[in-house]
Protein backbone atom coordinates (compact mmCIF):
# COMPACT_ATOMS: atom_id res chain seq x y z
CA UNK A 1 0.00 0.00 0.00
CA UNK A 2 1.49 3.58 -0.85
CA UNK A 3 1.54 5.48 2.01
CA UNK A 4 0.55 9.34 2.55
CA UNK A 5 2.22 11.84 1.52
CA UNK A 6 2.82 14.88 3.61
CA UNK A 7 0.28 17.79 2.85
CA UNK A 8 0.94 21.30 2.66
CA UNK A 9 0.20 23.17 5.30
CA UNK A 10 -0.91 27.32 6.00
CA UNK A 11 1.94 29.62 6.30
CA UNK A 12 3.14 30.34 9.72
CA UNK A 13 4.62 33.67 10.86
CA UNK A 14 8.40 33.33 11.78
CA UNK A 15 8.53 30.12 8.95
CA UNK A 16 9.15 30.11 5.09
CA UNK A 17 7.56 27.80 2.53
CA UNK A 18 7.86 27.61 -1.08
CA UNK A 19 5.12 29.79 -2.58
CA UNK A 20 4.80 27.43 -5.98
CA UNK A 21 1.13 26.31 -6.26
CA UNK A 22 0.58 22.79 -7.47
CA UNK A 23 -3.23 21.38 -8.57
CA UNK A 24 -3.51 19.41 -5.02
CA UNK A 25 -1.50 21.38 -2.86
CA UNK A 26 1.57 18.89 -2.92
CA UNK A 27 4.98 20.60 -2.82
CA UNK A 28 6.60 17.50 -4.65
CA UNK A 29 7.89 19.02 -7.45
CA UNK A 30 8.01 15.56 -9.46
CA UNK A 31 4.58 14.93 -8.49
CA UNK A 32 3.49 18.20 -10.60
CA UNK A 33 5.79 17.06 -13.34
CA UNK A 34 3.98 13.10 -13.13
CA UNK A 35 1.03 15.07 -13.11
CA UNK A 36 1.09 17.78 -16.08
CA UNK A 37 2.41 14.39 -18.50
CA UNK A 38 -0.34 11.79 -17.20
CA UNK A 39 -3.41 14.56 -17.27
CA UNK A 40 -3.49 14.99 -20.96
CA UNK A 41 -4.77 11.57 -21.10
CA UNK A 42 -8.23 12.36 -20.16
CA UNK A 43 -10.41 12.15 -22.87
CA UNK A 44 -12.73 15.38 -23.87
CA UNK A 45 -15.70 13.34 -23.45
CA UNK A 46 -14.98 12.17 -20.08
CA UNK A 47 -14.27 16.38 -19.52
CA UNK A 48 -17.41 17.08 -20.42
CA UNK A 49 -19.27 14.46 -18.59
CA UNK A 50 -17.02 14.59 -14.97
CA UNK A 51 -16.34 10.62 -16.18
CA UNK A 52 -13.05 9.13 -14.78
CA UNK A 53 -10.97 7.33 -16.60
CA UNK A 54 -12.23 3.47 -16.64
CA UNK A 55 -9.41 1.84 -15.55
CA UNK A 56 -9.08 4.70 -12.86
CA UNK A 57 -11.85 3.35 -11.23
CA UNK A 58 -11.44 0.16 -10.76
CA UNK A 59 -11.73 -1.41 -7.19
CA UNK A 60 -11.38 2.00 -5.80
CA UNK A 61 -12.86 0.23 -2.20
CA UNK A 62 -9.75 -2.42 -2.47
CA UNK A 63 -8.35 0.06 0.01
CA UNK A 64 -10.22 -0.67 3.07
CA UNK A 65 -9.56 -3.68 5.33
CA UNK A 66 -12.42 -6.32 5.29
CA UNK A 67 -13.56 -5.28 8.53
CA UNK A 68 -14.28 -1.74 7.88
CA UNK A 69 -15.84 -3.28 4.07
CA UNK A 70 -18.46 -5.35 6.58
CA UNK A 71 -19.52 -2.91 9.30
CA UNK A 72 -20.53 -0.09 6.54
CA UNK A 73 -22.31 -2.90 5.05
CA UNK A 74 -24.27 -3.48 7.86
CA UNK A 75 -24.50 0.20 8.64
CA UNK A 76 -25.42 1.45 5.43
CA UNK A 77 -27.84 -1.53 4.72
CA UNK A 78 -30.35 -0.22 7.97
CA UNK A 79 -29.43 3.65 6.91
CA UNK A 80 -30.25 2.85 3.22
CA UNK A 81 -33.80 1.66 4.36
CA UNK A 82 -36.76 3.45 5.25
CA UNK A 83 -38.28 0.28 7.03
CA UNK A 84 -35.10 -0.09 9.46
CA UNK A 85 -33.96 3.29 9.94
CA UNK A 86 -37.07 4.76 11.56
CA UNK A 87 -36.59 2.13 14.77
CA UNK A 88 -32.90 2.94 14.51
CA UNK A 89 -33.56 6.39 15.23
CA UNK A 90 -35.80 5.71 17.77
CA UNK A 91 -33.50 3.38 19.29
CA UNK A 92 -30.46 6.30 19.08
CA UNK A 93 -32.56 8.58 20.33
CA UNK A 94 -32.77 6.28 23.48
CA UNK A 95 -29.39 6.02 23.48
CA UNK A 96 -29.06 9.72 23.37
CA UNK A 97 -31.36 10.67 26.31
CA UNK A 98 -31.37 7.69 28.35
CA UNK A 99 -34.42 7.28 30.76
CA UNK A 100 -33.02 4.37 32.86
CA UNK A 101 -29.36 2.82 33.33
CA UNK A 102 -30.44 -0.03 31.00
CA UNK A 103 -30.12 2.82 28.12
CA UNK A 104 -27.66 4.64 29.20
CA UNK A 105 -24.22 3.75 27.47
CA UNK A 106 -21.71 5.14 30.12
CA UNK A 107 -23.12 2.61 32.75
CA UNK A 108 -24.47 -0.76 30.70
CA UNK A 109 -21.08 -2.27 29.92
CA UNK A 110 -22.70 -4.33 27.58
CA UNK A 111 -24.37 -1.85 25.46
CA UNK A 112 -21.49 0.72 25.58
CA UNK A 113 -19.31 -2.42 23.79
CA UNK A 114 -22.27 -3.30 21.39
CA UNK A 115 -22.44 0.32 20.23
CA UNK A 116 -18.42 1.60 20.04
CA UNK A 117 -17.67 -1.46 17.84
CA UNK A 118 -20.79 -0.80 15.17
CA UNK A 119 -22.04 2.39 14.41
CA UNK A 120 -20.06 4.69 16.96
CA UNK A 121 -16.55 2.78 14.96
CA UNK A 122 -18.34 3.92 11.81
CA UNK A 123 -18.30 7.46 12.73
CA UNK A 124 -15.89 8.26 14.97
CA UNK A 125 -12.64 8.55 16.19
CA UNK A 126 -12.10 7.37 19.52
CA UNK A 127 -12.76 8.56 22.91
CA UNK A 128 -9.01 9.63 23.97
CA UNK A 129 -5.54 10.50 22.30
CA UNK A 130 -4.37 7.20 21.99
CA UNK A 131 -7.67 5.79 20.09
CA UNK A 132 -7.53 9.21 17.79
CA UNK A 133 -4.10 9.38 16.54
CA UNK A 134 -4.18 5.99 15.40
CA UNK A 135 -7.20 6.36 13.48
CA UNK A 136 -5.85 9.47 12.04
CA UNK A 137 -2.97 7.02 10.91
CA UNK A 138 -5.17 4.50 9.49
CA UNK A 139 -7.25 7.11 7.45
CA UNK A 140 -3.55 8.55 6.24
CA UNK A 141 -2.52 5.11 5.66
CA UNK A 142 -5.08 4.59 2.87
CA UNK A 143 -3.76 7.91 1.32
CA UNK A 144 -6.17 10.39 2.58
CA UNK A 145 -4.30 13.55 3.42
CA UNK A 146 -5.56 13.97 7.11
CA UNK A 147 -8.70 14.19 9.10
CA UNK A 148 -11.38 17.19 9.70
CA UNK A 149 -11.84 16.29 13.74
CA UNK A 150 -14.70 17.66 15.99
CA UNK A 151 -15.17 17.31 19.67
CA UNK A 152 -18.37 15.42 20.07
CA UNK A 153 -19.63 16.48 23.92
CA UNK A 154 -22.23 19.31 23.83
CA UNK A 155 -23.32 22.19 26.31
CA UNK A 156 -26.94 21.02 26.59
CA UNK A 157 -29.00 24.27 26.46
CA UNK A 158 -32.35 23.81 28.84
CA UNK A 159 -35.15 25.27 27.65
CA UNK A 160 -37.29 26.09 30.73
CA UNK A 161 -34.29 27.18 32.58
CA UNK A 162 -35.74 29.11 35.75
CA UNK A 163 -33.02 31.43 36.46
CA UNK A 164 -29.83 33.05 34.64
CA UNK A 165 -26.32 31.13 36.54
CA UNK A 166 -23.34 33.39 35.55
CA UNK A 167 -21.00 31.11 37.17
CA UNK A 168 -22.43 27.85 35.44
CA UNK A 169 -22.09 29.88 32.38
CA UNK A 170 -18.37 30.53 32.64
CA UNK A 171 -18.77 26.88 33.20
CA UNK A 172 -19.87 25.84 29.86
CA UNK A 173 -17.78 28.22 28.24
CA UNK A 174 -14.13 26.79 30.18
CA UNK A 175 -15.50 23.16 29.03
CA UNK A 176 -15.57 23.79 25.57
CA UNK A 177 -12.38 25.30 24.93
CA UNK A 178 -10.37 22.64 27.58
CA UNK A 179 -12.28 19.94 25.08
CA UNK A 180 -11.42 22.02 21.99
CA UNK A 181 -7.57 23.04 22.74
CA UNK A 182 -7.71 18.76 23.57
CA UNK A 183 -8.74 18.55 19.86
CA UNK A 184 -6.22 20.68 18.23
CA UNK A 185 -3.78 18.94 20.17
CA UNK A 186 -4.72 15.38 19.13
CA UNK A 187 -4.67 16.41 15.29
CA UNK A 188 -1.36 16.83 13.23
CA UNK A 189 0.03 18.99 10.97
CA UNK A 190 -2.33 20.20 8.06
CA UNK A 191 -5.66 18.48 9.39
CA UNK A 192 -8.91 20.65 10.40
CA UNK A 193 -10.12 21.19 13.35
CA UNK A 194 -14.46 21.80 13.62
CA UNK A 195 -15.47 24.36 16.17
CA UNK A 196 -19.21 24.82 16.90
CA UNK A 197 -19.73 27.94 18.74
CA UNK A 198 -23.36 27.41 20.18
CA UNK A 199 -21.42 24.56 22.02
CA UNK A 200 -20.06 27.36 24.58
CA UNK A 201 -23.25 27.27 25.77
CA UNK A 202 -26.50 29.37 26.86
CA UNK A 203 -24.63 33.12 26.54
CA UNK A 204 -23.14 31.97 22.97
CA UNK A 205 -26.58 30.87 22.26
CA UNK A 206 -28.16 34.69 23.38
CA UNK A 207 -25.62 36.54 21.84
CA UNK A 208 -25.43 34.33 18.42
CA UNK A 209 -29.15 34.69 18.20
CA UNK A 210 -28.67 38.56 18.78
CA UNK A 211 -25.89 39.19 16.19
CA UNK A 212 -24.02 40.17 19.41
CA UNK A 213 -20.24 39.83 19.54
CA UNK A 214 -18.55 37.46 21.67
CA UNK A 215 -17.85 38.59 25.59
CA UNK A 216 -14.37 39.11 26.55
CA UNK A 217 -13.80 35.34 27.84
CA UNK A 218 -14.90 33.83 24.47
CA UNK A 219 -13.53 36.67 22.36
CA UNK A 220 -9.65 35.54 24.36
CA UNK A 221 -11.10 31.85 24.69
CA UNK A 222 -11.50 31.74 20.68
CA UNK A 223 -7.98 33.30 20.10
CA UNK A 224 -6.43 31.03 22.40
CA UNK A 225 -7.74 27.93 20.13
CA UNK A 226 -6.83 30.24 17.37
CA UNK A 227 -2.89 31.12 18.63
CA UNK A 228 -2.48 26.94 19.39
CA UNK A 229 -3.56 26.21 15.95
CA UNK A 230 -1.55 28.11 14.22
CA UNK A 231 1.26 26.93 16.16
CA UNK A 232 1.11 23.19 15.38
CA UNK A 233 -0.03 24.41 11.81
CA UNK A 234 -3.63 22.84 12.17
CA UNK A 235 -6.50 24.27 10.17
CA UNK A 236 -9.78 25.44 11.97
CA UNK A 237 -13.21 25.26 10.53
CA UNK A 238 -16.22 26.88 12.07
CA UNK A 239 -19.67 24.50 10.93
CA UNK A 240 -22.99 26.01 9.74
CA UNK A 241 -25.99 26.35 11.82
CA UNK A 242 -29.47 27.24 12.00
CA UNK A 243 -30.61 30.37 10.68
CA UNK A 244 -31.72 31.18 13.95
CA UNK A 245 -28.07 31.75 14.86
CA UNK A 246 -25.73 31.55 11.61
CA UNK A 247 -25.72 35.29 11.01
CA UNK A 248 -24.41 35.85 14.32
CA UNK A 249 -22.00 32.90 13.42
CA UNK A 250 -21.04 34.36 9.99
CA UNK A 251 -19.93 37.78 11.97
CA UNK A 252 -17.78 35.98 14.17
CA UNK A 253 -16.41 33.80 11.23
CA UNK A 254 -15.25 36.99 9.57
CA UNK A 255 -13.92 38.25 12.99
CA UNK A 256 -11.57 35.72 13.27
CA UNK A 257 -10.54 35.38 9.35
CA UNK A 258 -9.34 38.34 9.93
CA UNK A 259 -7.23 37.61 13.19
CA UNK A 260 -6.46 33.82 11.64
CA UNK A 261 -5.73 34.37 8.37
CA UNK A 262 -3.63 37.72 8.21
CA UNK A 263 -1.11 35.82 10.31
CA UNK A 264 -0.85 33.40 7.40
CA UNK A 265 -0.48 35.43 4.21
CA UNK A 266 -1.46 33.43 1.15
CA UNK A 267 -3.05 30.58 3.15
CA UNK A 268 -6.16 30.46 4.98
CA UNK A 269 -6.09 28.97 8.44
CA UNK A 270 -9.38 29.53 9.50
CA UNK A 271 -12.42 28.16 7.12
CA UNK A 272 -16.48 29.27 7.18
CA UNK A 273 -19.32 26.69 6.00
CA UNK A 274 -21.29 27.91 3.50
CA UNK A 275 -24.34 25.74 2.85
CA UNK A 276 -25.47 25.14 -1.27
CA UNK A 277 -28.88 24.92 -0.84
CA UNK A 278 -29.84 28.22 1.12
CA UNK A 279 -30.77 30.92 -1.72
CA UNK A 280 -28.78 33.56 0.13
CA UNK A 281 -25.26 31.91 -0.26
CA UNK A 282 -23.94 33.34 -3.39
CA UNK A 283 -24.75 36.78 -2.46
CA UNK A 284 -23.43 35.83 1.56
CA UNK A 285 -20.31 34.36 0.07
CA UNK A 286 -19.60 37.61 -2.85
CA UNK A 287 -19.60 39.84 0.24
CA UNK A 288 -16.92 37.83 1.97
CA UNK A 289 -14.98 37.30 -0.35
CA UNK A 290 -14.81 41.16 -1.41
CA UNK A 291 -14.45 41.50 3.01
CA UNK A 292 -11.59 39.82 3.02
CA UNK A 293 -9.89 41.50 -0.63
CA UNK A 294 -10.16 44.60 1.49
CA UNK A 295 -8.80 43.41 4.70
CA UNK A 296 -6.05 41.44 2.55
CA UNK A 297 -6.41 38.06 3.80
CA UNK A 298 -7.29 34.59 2.12
CA UNK A 299 -10.62 33.34 2.70
CA UNK A 300 -11.31 30.01 3.72
CA UNK A 301 -14.59 28.61 2.20
CA UNK A 302 -15.85 24.95 3.01
CA UNK A 303 -18.58 24.24 0.59
CA UNK A 304 -21.45 21.94 1.79
CA UNK A 305 -24.89 21.20 0.79
CA UNK A 306 -27.51 21.30 3.80
CA UNK A 307 -28.43 19.74 6.82
CA UNK A 308 -31.04 21.28 8.34
CA UNK A 309 -33.70 20.59 5.40
CA UNK A 310 -36.39 19.23 8.07
CA UNK A 311 -35.94 22.62 10.32
CA UNK A 312 -35.62 25.40 8.34
CA UNK A 313 -38.19 27.91 6.68
CA UNK A 314 -38.72 26.54 3.44
CA UNK A 315 -38.75 29.72 1.42
CA UNK A 316 -35.20 30.28 2.22
CA UNK A 317 -33.79 27.01 0.42
CA UNK A 318 -34.19 26.14 -3.31
CA UNK A 319 -37.01 24.66 -4.74
CA UNK A 320 -36.19 21.78 -6.30
CA UNK A 321 -32.80 19.21 -5.48
CA UNK A 322 -31.36 20.39 -9.18
CA UNK A 323 -31.61 24.05 -8.13
CA UNK A 324 -29.07 23.16 -5.33
CA UNK A 325 -27.30 21.04 -7.61
CA UNK A 326 -26.85 23.92 -9.38
CA UNK A 327 -25.78 26.44 -6.97
CA UNK A 328 -23.22 24.18 -5.53
CA UNK A 329 -21.34 23.02 -8.89
CA UNK A 330 -21.39 26.63 -10.39
CA UNK A 331 -19.78 28.51 -6.95
CA UNK A 332 -17.35 25.60 -7.16
CA UNK A 333 -16.70 26.30 -10.79
CA UNK A 334 -16.56 30.11 -9.90
CA UNK A 335 -13.98 29.11 -6.95
CA UNK A 336 -11.49 27.22 -8.74
CA UNK A 337 -11.30 29.84 -11.89
CA UNK A 338 -11.19 32.84 -9.33
CA UNK A 339 -14.14 34.28 -11.70
CA UNK A 340 -17.80 35.56 -10.44
CA UNK A 341 -19.90 33.70 -12.87
CA UNK A 342 -24.17 33.53 -13.21
CA UNK A 343 -24.77 32.21 -9.79
CA UNK A 344 -21.46 33.96 -7.76
CA UNK A 345 -22.18 37.19 -8.58
CA UNK A 346 -19.98 40.21 -7.83
CA UNK A 347 -21.35 42.46 -5.39
CA UNK A 348 -21.63 45.57 -7.50
CA UNK A 349 -20.60 46.70 -11.08
CA UNK A 350 -16.81 48.27 -9.29
CA UNK A 351 -16.21 44.43 -8.05
CA UNK A 352 -13.21 43.44 -10.30
CA UNK A 353 -14.50 40.30 -12.17
CA UNK A 354 -11.39 38.53 -10.77
CA UNK A 355 -12.33 36.60 -7.47
CA UNK A 356 -9.72 36.92 -4.16
CA UNK A 357 -7.72 34.57 -2.75
CA UNK A 358 -9.26 31.90 -1.71
CA UNK A 359 -9.24 28.10 -0.08
CA UNK A 360 -11.36 25.57 -0.90
CA UNK A 361 -12.92 22.57 0.80
CA UNK A 362 -15.44 20.69 -1.45
CA UNK A 363 -17.60 19.13 1.51
CA UNK A 364 -20.03 16.60 -0.36
CA UNK A 365 -21.30 13.03 -0.78
CA UNK A 366 -22.16 13.81 -4.07
CA UNK A 367 -20.19 11.63 -6.81
CA UNK A 368 -21.15 13.81 -9.84
CA UNK A 369 -20.30 17.64 -8.03
CA UNK A 370 -16.70 15.74 -6.98
CA UNK A 371 -16.22 14.54 -10.18
CA UNK A 372 -16.62 18.13 -11.85
CA UNK A 373 -14.74 19.70 -9.80
CA UNK A 374 -11.67 16.77 -9.71
CA UNK A 375 -11.80 16.90 -13.71
CA UNK A 376 -11.62 20.57 -13.60
CA UNK A 377 -8.48 20.57 -12.12
CA UNK A 378 -7.32 18.14 -14.01
CA UNK A 379 -7.93 20.36 -17.08
CA UNK A 380 -6.51 23.22 -15.25
CA UNK A 381 -3.25 21.10 -14.83
CA UNK A 382 -3.28 20.48 -18.29
CA UNK A 383 -3.32 23.49 -19.76
CA UNK A 384 -0.71 25.34 -17.00
CA UNK A 385 -3.31 27.10 -15.25
CA UNK A 386 -2.91 27.73 -11.71
CA UNK A 387 -5.62 29.93 -10.16
CA UNK A 388 -3.55 29.94 -6.85
CA UNK A 389 -6.51 28.23 -5.14
CA UNK A 390 -5.55 25.38 -2.78
CA UNK A 391 -8.59 22.55 -2.84
CA UNK A 392 -9.56 20.09 -0.67
CA UNK A 393 -12.30 17.65 -0.48
CA UNK A 394 -14.02 16.11 2.67
CA UNK A 395 -16.39 13.38 3.56
CA UNK A 396 -18.18 12.12 6.89
CA UNK A 397 -15.99 8.87 8.18
CA UNK A 398 -17.83 5.95 6.93
CA UNK A 399 -20.21 7.97 4.65
CA UNK A 400 -19.55 7.99 0.92
CA UNK A 401 -16.13 6.06 1.53
CA UNK A 402 -16.14 5.37 -2.59
CA UNK A 403 -16.13 8.35 -3.28
CA UNK A 404 -13.22 9.25 -1.44
CA UNK A 405 -11.30 6.11 -2.55
CA UNK A 406 -12.25 6.83 -6.24
CA UNK A 407 -10.43 10.20 -6.20
CA UNK A 408 -7.24 8.44 -4.53
CA UNK A 409 -7.66 5.22 -6.69
CA UNK A 410 -7.78 7.67 -10.19
CA UNK A 411 -4.49 9.05 -9.25
CA UNK A 412 -2.88 5.37 -8.18
CA UNK A 413 -4.39 3.90 -11.36
CA UNK A 414 -2.97 6.73 -13.80
CA UNK A 415 0.63 6.37 -11.61
CA UNK A 416 0.61 2.64 -12.48
CA UNK A 417 -0.63 2.78 -16.16
CA UNK A 418 2.27 5.39 -16.95
CA UNK A 419 4.80 3.76 -14.62
CA UNK A 420 5.28 6.97 -13.16
CA UNK A 421 6.31 6.31 -9.28
CA UNK A 422 4.47 9.24 -7.69
CA UNK A 423 2.33 12.10 -9.18
CA UNK A 424 0.31 15.22 -7.24
CA UNK A 425 -2.91 13.34 -5.30
CA UNK A 426 -5.82 15.52 -4.67
CA UNK A 427 -5.94 16.26 -0.53
CA UNK A 428 -8.72 13.53 0.48
CA UNK A 429 -9.58 14.80 4.34
CA UNK A 430 -12.05 12.42 6.71
CA UNK A 431 -14.92 13.65 8.95
CA UNK A 432 -14.35 12.32 12.35
CA UNK A 433 -15.83 13.69 16.11
CA UNK A 434 -14.05 12.19 18.96
CA UNK A 435 -15.48 11.72 22.66
CA UNK A 436 -16.70 8.65 24.78
CA UNK A 437 -19.44 6.61 23.65
CA UNK A 438 -21.69 8.29 25.59
CA UNK A 439 -20.78 12.09 24.18
CA UNK A 440 -21.24 11.04 20.76
CA UNK A 441 -24.53 9.99 20.63
CA UNK A 442 -26.08 12.99 19.89
CA UNK A 443 -23.56 13.48 17.11
CA UNK A 444 -24.92 9.36 15.87
CA UNK A 445 -28.33 10.25 16.07
CA UNK A 446 -28.02 13.59 14.20
CA UNK A 447 -26.61 11.32 11.21
CA UNK A 448 -29.69 9.07 11.08
CA UNK A 449 -31.13 11.92 11.23
CA UNK A 450 -29.90 13.56 8.17
CA UNK A 451 -30.00 9.88 6.24
CA UNK A 452 -34.03 10.46 6.49
CA UNK A 453 -33.29 13.24 3.75
CA UNK A 454 -30.25 10.95 2.02
CA UNK A 455 -31.59 7.50 1.53
CA UNK A 456 -30.67 7.28 -1.82
CA UNK A 457 -27.38 8.59 -1.69
CA UNK A 458 -26.82 5.97 1.15
CA UNK A 459 -28.11 3.22 -0.83
CA UNK A 460 -25.49 4.13 -3.20
CA UNK A 461 -23.37 3.77 -0.77
CA UNK A 462 -24.34 0.56 0.17
CA UNK A 463 -24.56 -1.12 -3.28
CA UNK A 464 -21.06 -0.07 -3.67
CA UNK A 465 -19.71 -1.68 -0.32
CA UNK A 466 -21.81 -5.06 -1.75
CA UNK A 467 -19.99 -4.99 -5.19
CA UNK A 468 -16.66 -4.60 -3.36
CA UNK A 469 -17.29 -7.28 -1.02
CA UNK A 470 -18.47 -9.74 -4.13
CA UNK A 471 -15.18 -8.67 -5.49
CA UNK A 472 -13.49 -9.97 -3.19
CA UNK A 473 -15.62 -13.39 -2.79
CA UNK A 474 -14.54 -13.81 -6.00
CA UNK A 475 -11.19 -13.13 -5.80
CA UNK A 476 -10.92 -15.95 -2.76
CA UNK A 477 -12.94 -18.26 -5.58
CA UNK A 478 -10.15 -18.22 -8.00
CA UNK A 479 -7.15 -17.93 -5.61
CA UNK A 480 -8.77 -21.41 -4.56
CA UNK A 481 -9.11 -22.91 -7.48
Amino acid sequence: MKAARSVRVPRVKGTSHSNTRLVSGTGNVKSSMAANSILPSLSPAASATGALPRKALAAPLAKLPLSSVLRSLLVLSVSSSPLLLKPCIYTLSLLAHPRSALWDVAKNPVLNFFVKHTVYKQFNAGENKVEVQKSIRHIKDLGCRGVLLGYAREVLVEKNQKAYDAKAALAEIQTWLDGTLKTVDMAQEGDFVALKFTGMGIDALRLLQRQAPPTEFMNTSIQEICDLAISRRVRLLVDAEEQAVQPGIEAWIMKYQKYCNSQTPGRAIFYGTYQGYLKSTPATLARHLETARSEGYTLGVKLVRGAYMKTEPRQLIWAKKEDTDKCYDQIVESLLTRKYNSMLKRPSPDTPAELPPVDVIIATHNRESVRKAHVLRMQQATNGEDYGVDLSYAQLQGMADEVSCELLQGFESAESSMGVSQMAAPNVFKLLTWGSVKECMGFLLRRAIENTEAVGRTKDSRIAMFGELKRRCRGVIRRRN
